[in-house]
């Protein structure tokens, strides 16, 4: 019936005719509900809120009587089926009885059999039961073990500080054992200790990390020193190596066949804080950064790392005003250096515990502040050893930095900067240096006892003349002004290319010429006139000053070279760009001061010029006395200068000497003391120029023969006078071929004034009663034409 009811079609409503009432339409819906099995609720609220319920009850009772005949159509349709099936069920209620007795049967047979066996299995089924429990005792007490062992190695780890290791085992019991702990008070244990422990790593390794900050300063202070300190090492090593290259250089150039070639073997010394020198211990920060990375705070050790090391960096920047900076700078440096290499090492192995952006950040700061610092400085530094050796050490710290990648740019821009301020400054330096070596010399010739002294005063400045060894004790032609000022350039020039090199400049060799050039032609060259021009007084200081500026032109040319050497320039090409001497003022102001000394010498035996009879019936045979004086004076001056003055120096001054004698008896000549002069005086005039010119000329095997000739030319004006006078055809100084070949060195005015002076023989006192209407003489006639042919010219 229940399958029946389910199975049921879904009955629609017929539709209602427009005849029909609406009592009718309720019925059938109603109807269909029922049919349908749907809620008669709505039917049910619509009837009692109308007010007529007993129209429900009607439709309800008209449904179960058309109902009620519907069933008894069913029922006979059926009736025959179900006879049919009531006989069926008792003859199945026959088999069923049998049925049920052979299963009672069984039942019993079953019943003995199994009641032993169900005996066996309760015990069976209990003792498993213990079994599980002991095995799960054991599975427990396994994991407690496990656990206990976990615990122990985690206090072994923490006495010993290993803290890493110790978190490790933290963590393995939070995630292996906390779920599976089978004592609760295990758990609560671990629960409460674990936090603590983590705590307790966390303060430690923190306090190490803070006590690690505060030692790594004074760490990278002296890592910074020996950093630099090996940069410095190293430099030396190749100074010493440039110095074995120019000593081969030279002597390859002095002679080819004697050159030696060797290689060394250098030393590294690698600036390595794992295997070399700098070692430095980064463990405490390491042991910090893992420990707080196994906690979870990287993040925060991080920031923590680089704010503190950033303040130790500005503090690393503090200048101190009580201190000199001259001796504060080493440390100064030295420090900010080691910050960084130790950056550097962190950067390179920390696992990222620092950005290179973040060093690259520290580093611009750093080097802002150190330009800053440089600048200020710098500008107030008055010494330029001073300067100097602060650039040097910064320039130490340039290259010690550059080696683990930081650019140094900024910083050799700011000593590049300074770089004319700093010669200027030794430049002033010299100026005093000078002044005090040219007020200590007394201007005589320097002995030399010792090899050593020879080797130091000359060999060292190459201005020796001969490269054979002299014999000792050595008298050298040079005072003891030109060692000590070769050694002032010298030094100008070593300390000049120090501080261009290692300045970021390759080649600087143009620069350290300038300011040599400035040295020499302006300090050296000015120091020189002021002694020359205020302090010579004497013919032997202005000899000696005269032979130290020759000597000082072979200085100058070992000067250049050794500064084109110093600045690794080969000197073919130091050589070509060689220009004039630079003392070249000092050394004219020399010789004419020498010249003029002389010539006040020579003017004091010219005063017996006084004493030519000029009016003598006879030439003297000997030449006149002051001529004798002069020459005696000359070969006096030869004899002791050519021992410290060089030839030419030598021939320019006596040239000096000769011509100013020449111009001296043209001078007297001229002169208001002299009226008239005959022709015998002009012959004793002839004598004194032939033995004046026989001077020159006996100085060829000291000069030379074309030297000689121009000392004998130094007398040109007074041999073309005396010529002149005595030539027989004086008119042909009219003729301009004649003039330009045999008298060109005389002035006509001189010549009218010096012949109008000039008496003949026939005007003696007596000579005219023996020559009594005698034609005139043709050269007195020759010489007044010329003197009239002058007049007229003039």
């Amino acid at each position: 019936m229940m399958n029946s009811t389910k199975s049921r079609r879904k009955i629609v409503p017929a539709v209602v005719e427009n005849g029909d009432t609406a009592d009718k339409q309720d019925q059938l819906l109603l109807s269909s509900a029922i049919c349908n099995g749907e809620d008669l609720g709505p039917f049910v609220r619509k009837v009692f809120a109308s007010g007529k319920p007993e129209t429900l009850l009607h439709h309800l009772k008209h449904f179960t009587k058309s109902k009620e005949s519907e069933i008894e159509d069913v029922c006979r349709a059926h009736y025959q089926d179900f006879i049919m099936a009531v006989d069926d069920l008792r003859s199945l209620l026959s088999d069923v009885d049998s049925l049920k007795s052979s299963l009672s049967n069984s039942n019993s047979k079953l019943q003995n059999v199994a009641v032993p066996l169900l005996t066996s299995l309760d015990s069976y089924v209990e003792a498993k039961n213990k079994c599980s429990n002991i095995a799960l005792a054991i599975n427990s007490l396994n994991t407690c073990v496990q656990l206990m062992e976990l615990c122990s190695r985690a206090n072994l780890h923490l006495t010993k500080n290993n803290f890493y290791m110790a978190l490790k085992c933290l963590d393995s019991i939070e995630t292996t054992f906390h779920d599976k702990t089978p004592s609760s008070t295990l758990k609560r244990m671990l629960e409460k200790q674990i936090p603590a422990i983590r705590a307790h790593i966390e303060r430690k390794v923190s306090k190490e990390f803070g006590d690690w900050l505060v030692e790594i300063r004074t760490v990278s202070r002296n890592l910074g020193q020996l950093a630099i300190g090996q940069a410095s090492a190293a430099r030396q090593r190749e100074e010493e190596l440039r110095i074995k290259q120019r000593q081969a250089e030279e002597q390859s150039r002095l002679s080819l066949r004697d050159c030696v070639y060797a290689l060394e073997e250098e030393d590294d010394d690698e600036i390595d804080g794992e295997n070399g020198i700098l070692g430095f211990d980064l463990t405490p920060l390491y042991k910090g950064y893992h420990v707080h990375q196994t906690l979870g705070l990287e993040d925060r050790f991080k920031q923590y790392y680089f704010e503190n090391r950033k303040l130790q960096l500005t503090s690393d920047f503090q200048v101190s005003s009580m201190t000199p900076f001259l001796e504060s700078h080493q440390t100064f440096f030295a420090q900010i250096a080691g910050f960084f290499i130790v950056e550097d090492r962190v950067l390179r192995t920390g696992g990222g515990l620092i950005s290179k952006m973040d060093v690259e950040n520290l580093w611009d700061t750093a080097v802002s502040k150190m330009c800053s610092v440089l600048e200020d400085q710098f500008s107030r530094m008055q010494t330029a050893n001073h300067l100097l050796l602060i650039k040097d050490y910064v320039s130490l710290l340039g290259v010690t930095l550059r080696r683990f990648g930081y650019p140094i740019d900024a910083l050799l821009d700011v000593l590049s900067k300074h770089r004319d301020k700093y010669h200027e400054l030794l430049l002033s330096d010299c100026r005093k240096q000078f002044a005090e070596a040219l007020a200590a010399d007394k201007f005589e010739q320097m002995y030399m006892k010792k090899e050593y002294e020879y080797s130091m005063n000359v060999l060292s400045f190459q201005i020796q003349t001969s490269n054979i060894m002299p014999a000792f004790p050595y008298v050298a032609p040079f005072s003891s002004t030109v060692p000590d000022c070769c050694r002032i350039v010298r030094s100008f020039i070593e300390d000049s290319v120090s501080f261009m090199s290692y300045g970021g400049q390759l080649e600087f060799y143009d620069v350290v010429k300038k300011f040599l050039d400035k040295l020499l032609s302006e300090v050296l060259d000015g120091a020189l006139l002021k002694v020359i021009t205020g302090s010579i007084t004497g013919v032997t200081q202005a000899m000696q000053m005269a032979a130290n500026m020759a000597v000082f032109e072979r200085a100058c040319d070992f000067f250049f070279r050794h500064a084109a050497q110093l600045s690794g320039i080969p000197l073919r090409i130091a050589e070509r760009g060689r220009r004039q001497f630079p003392l070249i003022k000092a050394r004219d102001a020399a010789e004419e001061t020498l010249s003029g000394l002389l010539k006040q010498k020579v003017d004091g035996f010219l005063l017996l010029i006084e004493n030519v009879n000029w009016m003598a019936d006879d030439p003297p045979p000997g030449g006149n006395e002051y001529v004798n004086e002069v020459i005696i004076f000359l070969e006096t001056l030869v004899s002791t200068a050519q021992q410290i003055l060089p030839v030419q120096v030598l021939k320019r001054v006596i040239q000096e000497v000769l011509s100013h004698i020449s111009e001296m008896i043209v001078g007297a000549l001229l002169g208001e003391s002299v009226k008239r002069f005959s022709i015998n005086a002009i012959m004793g005039l002839d004598i004194d120029v032939r033995l004046l010119e026989s001077f020159a000329e006996n100085q060829a095997p000291l000069l030379s023969e074309s030297d000689a000739n121009q000392l004998k030319s130094a007398l040109v004006e007074s041999r073309q006078l005396v010529n002149l006078l005595l030539s027989n055809h004086p008119e042909n100084f009219l003729n301009p071929v004649i003039r330009e070949r045999s008298y060109n060195a005389l002035d006509y005015r001189k010549v009218v004034a010096i012949s109008e002076k000039l008496k003949d023989q026939s005007d003696r006192l007596f000579g005219s009663f023996g020559t009594r209407g005698a034609r005139q003489n043709p050269k007195k006639k020759s010489l007044d034409a010329l003197i009239k042919r002058l007049k007229d010219a003039n």
